[in-house]
């Protein structure tokens, strides 16, 4: 069977961003995803000048029309009246002659769409690239797969799930839009050039039937067509098994384009293939599962519940109180909500960490430093799918804002946090579906960048939630199965390290998808060395 081509002409604002051969990180950050409105609002005002000037030339044009049509309709009644005026029969040789040739000729709507082309270009190094575009539809499909979202309710706005035979909303945005055919063609191309035919198939369903709702009707902004979401998605039903299904949409591609020898071959390949195998029953599509994430399920339905476990809960060891860690003195007036939300692993949540200014302040000093986010790769470090975020690290003096979090996160743990006994304050902004899949914090390599401090192993993991999020974006603890919600201003805290030195494997967590929402966060990495006389060896190996 032959798939469609592969080449497609991108849509019309990323042709000319196909030139750029860098990486496009734009949608790793929604911070940079806000920065894209200023630069299509300067593209709308330069929209609007060339409608201007199009609308001036033509103009112009109906005026000459006008002009020579009422000549016709008055002067040139009688042709021998008209062109006994020496004056008239000038005024006819010279408009043939040359008027019409400038009207007809005119370069002015060229000069006009070169205006055009010439301002777009001045803003081209800021428009998303190709990858961009690929990121952006990624994340959808992963906020689909791990809130288990309707593709259907998605095209309409709406974050709905299946539940007990009917949907159920997993979120109400407070602003949202609908899906044009030609966007859920460009999100089911992607996974179908990724051979993911599970969610091209879903995807490119919705965008047949919205383009065959616009009974045909062309815009100048679509990739995509009617034909080519056919085409897609024929072969995906056909990589899916599903052959009858794959012949009636080539059928209706054929109706379309009768001569198209591709899909004339492929008609043939499966009358042939039914009729050796025989009629088949339409087939249920199957998500595939993944050999890289073997914690898939504990982690999306954690994610899922997005922080609501009331059995976990309600274990009578969990508590609140008004935390002094032990009569500190910086703590005595002034102590902190605590919430321990686990025991093993033992985490707590501190409320009311961080003063608005003071997040606002943190977010403002990182933005000109994001960076996309790396992991781990034996001793280097290196961008990865499973980790979409941008991250910028500061440092801080006593006086500054980082430099009192700093102390107070001291206070609170009642550990050093100086560099090199603790890594620099990393702030880390998400992008569309931005989330770090199942990980530790703590090295599990001795070859890992981790040990370049030379301070020994991340024992200790400090995190601040800088901003609140609508849905989505819990931090979820797989093996301790919890996982916490994020809490606007607060801080949570963890040990990654047993007292013996060892990695504690129910640290394992994952930050879920954004579903809603801009997140930011601000991690402390404390690490073994300069902690000796605070967290103490037990006399149990084991512990």
């Amino acid at each position: 069977m032959e798939a469609p081509p592969a080449a497609f002409c991108l849509c019309c604002f990323l042709v000319a961003a196909l030139a750029f051969q860098a990486e496009g990180e734009m949608y790793t950050s929604l911070q940079n995803v806000r920065q894209a409105i200023d630069v299509e609002r300067k593209l709308i005002d330069y929209l609007r000048m060339y409608i201007d000037s199009e609308q001036q030339r033509l103009e112009d044009i109906k005026r000459f029309h006008a002009r020579v049509s009422d000549l016709h309709s008055e002067l040139y009644k009688g042709p021998a009246a008209a062109t006994a005026n020496p004056l008239v029969a000038f005024t006819l040789v010279k408009r043939l002659h040359s008027e019409w040739l400038n009207v007809v000729y005119s370069n002015e709507a060229q000069e006009n769409v070169q205006n055009l082309r010439s301002r777009y270009k001045e803003e081209e190094a800021h428009l998303p690239k190709v990858e961009d575009l690929r990121g952006a539809a990624k994340g959808l499909m992963r906020l689909q797969d791990v809130y288990s979202l309707q593709v259907s309710s998605l095209v309409e706005g709406r974050f709905q799930r299946a539940s007990g035979g009917g949907v159920v909303d997993v979120c109400s945005p407070a602003v949202s839009v609908s899906l044009s055919g030609d966007d859920c063609f460009l999100v089911g191309k992607v996974a179908y050039e990724q051979e993911d035919y599970y969610h091209s198939v879903q995807w490119l369903e919705e965008s047949v039937r919205l383009f065959r709702g616009a009974a045909g009707e062309w815009s100048p902004e679509n990739e995509g067509t009617l034909e080519d979401a056919l085409d897609h998605l024929a072969f995906s039903h056909f990589k899916t098994g599903n052959v009858s299904y794959a012949l009636s949409l080539s059928h209706e591609l054929l109706h379309h384009d009768p001569m198209n020898g591709r899909v004339l071959q492929n008609i043939e390949k499966y009358e042939k293939l039914l009729g050796s195998a025989g009629p088949t029953g339409e087939r249920s599509l199957r998500r595939p599962g993944s050999s890289s994430l073997t914690t898939r399920d504990t982690y999306e339905r954690l994610c899922l519940t997005q922080g609501s476990q009331p059995m976990h809960f309600e274990n009578p060891g969990l508590f609140c109180d008004l935390f002094t860690n032990n009569h500190s003195p910086a703590l005595l007036l002034q102590p902190v909500r605590r919430e321990v939300l686990s025991l093993q692993p033992h985490v707590e949540l501190y409320h009311d960490f961080i003063t608005d200014a003071e997040a606002d302040d943190i977010k403002r000093l990182a933005q000109p430093g994001l960076k996309r986010s790396v992991v781990a790769a034996g001793e280097k470090q290196e961008t990865a799918d499973y980790r979409i975020s941008k991250s910028a690290w500061l440092k801080g003096s006593e006086s500054s804002t980082v430099g009192r979090l700093d102390q107070r996160i001291s206070v609170v743990t009642g550990l050093n946090v100086m560099h090199p006994y603790a890594e620099f304050l990393q702030v880390v902004n998400y992008g569309i579906g931005g989330h770090y899949e199942p990980h530790f914090d703590h090295a599990t390599s001795p070859t890992s960048p981790v040990f370049k401090l030379r301070t020994g192993n991340r024992m200790a993991t400090f995190m601040i939630y800088l901003s609140s999020v609508e849905a989505g974006g819990s931090t979820a603890f797989i093996y301790a199965n919890f996982s916490a919600p994020v809490v606007e201003k607060a801080a949570i805290f963890w040990w990654n390290l047993r007292r013996n030195g060892q990695g504690d494997e129910d640290t394992l967590h994952a930050g879920c998808p954004v579903l809603i929402g801009d997140k930011w966060v601000a991690n402390k990495w404390i690490h073994e060395s300069g902690q000796e006389f605070e967290r103490r060896c037990s006399l149990n190996p084991e512990e």
